[in-house]
């Protein structure tokens, strides 16, 4: 697929997630629901890697390294961002999370030395203002207690851990691992922890059979976890981590839309402005950087020889 089409597939999916994670709360303990997403998504990715001939086998160095992509992108990120919602509202969860793009900027410099240019740092810039202007109603009412700062805490840290997971991911593609399979055991090890977590917490591994609750799991299992990390993973390896994390920034905008319809969202001028920024800051960070004339005249084969 082109490096458009695993954009824009990432940004739909991942948008629409928000709305089947409402349907994953109630009964089942959020821990116990994420065993189940990613336990479901790394069979069915088994399945599909056996199904294409694709290596499952990786040494015992490599399996450490799986098991710290899975316990940050699919474990503790995860966890905490299900227990932070507990505090705070998704508006400012939405907020949050989208500050993975900054996370990813700075660990993407720190891990593999990678100069940011400064069209995303201003694209950037334009997305996050552009998602606080979307959800300020909500945000200007929230009384900043105890319980809203250990939301916005558990939420950074949960995001940290992802931008590990992220950085991780990268180097797994670097060292020529598969995206597919690596992905398939680092949820395989991320819904593991995540079950051992919920025996230590005392958690009762029941089951929802309600419509809802199946559908909402069979979603997430398959488009967002599936489909979405596989398109997600592989443009951090070919655009890099600071562009392919802006996605996280489009999510609220792709609810919205679609809350509109569902849930008779009414729009106003903080959702038009808000939306127009984001918007904006996507054109910015994605545009191709333009090529000086030096190195334009110096041609293809310079470029070659310089790297």
């Amino acid at each position: 697929m082109s490096n458009n089409l695993l954009y824009v597939i990432t940004v739909l999916i991942w948008g629409s997630t928000w709305i089947a994670i409402n349907y994953q709360l109630g009964d089942v303990a959020p821990v116990v629901s994420i065993v189940y997403r990613f336990g479901l998504a790394a069979l069915i990715m088994f399945a599909y890697c056996r199904f294409k001939k694709l290596p499952l086998s990786f040494s015992a160095k490599q399996h450490v390294q799986l098991f710290a992509f899975g316990l940050t992108l699919f474990g503790c990120n995860y966890y905490l961002l299900y227990n932070a919602q507990a505090h705070i509202n998704s508006a400012l969860t939405s907020i949050a999370f989208s500050t993975l793009m900054i996370a990813n900027i700075i660990n993407a410099r720190i891990w593999f030395k990678t100069r940011i240019p400064s069209q995303v740092y201003f694209g950037g810039a334009l997305g996050l203002v552009g998602i606080v202007t979307l959800f300020w109603p909500q945000v200007s009412n929230t009384e900043f207690a105890d319980s809203t700062l250990l939301g916005l805490g558990l939420c950074m840290v949960g995001v940290m851990f992802a931008s590990t997971g992220n950085m991780i991911s990268i180097k797994n593609q670097h060292n020529n691992m598969p995206v597919l399979p690596a992905t398939a055991w680092g949820m395989l090890y991320g819904s593991l922890f995540m079950f051992v977590l919920a025996l230590v917490q005392g958690q009762t591994f029941n089951f929802s059979f309600t419509l809802p609750y199946i559908s909402s799991l069979l979603y997430l299992s398959i488009f967002g976890s599936v489909i979405a990390f596989g398109c997600y993973l592989t443009l951090l390896a070919r655009i890099g981590a600071h562009k392919a994390s802006y996605a996280t920034i489009m999510f609220p905008a792709v609810a919205v839309v679609i809350s509109s319809f569902v849930e008779g969202f009414v729009w106003d001028v903080y959702t038009f402005s808000g939306l127009g920024l984001m918007l904006a800051g996507n054109l910015v960070v994605l545009a191709k950087p333009k090529t000086s004339k030096k190195t334009e005249q110096a041609g293809p084969l310079t470029e070659i020889l310089k790297s």
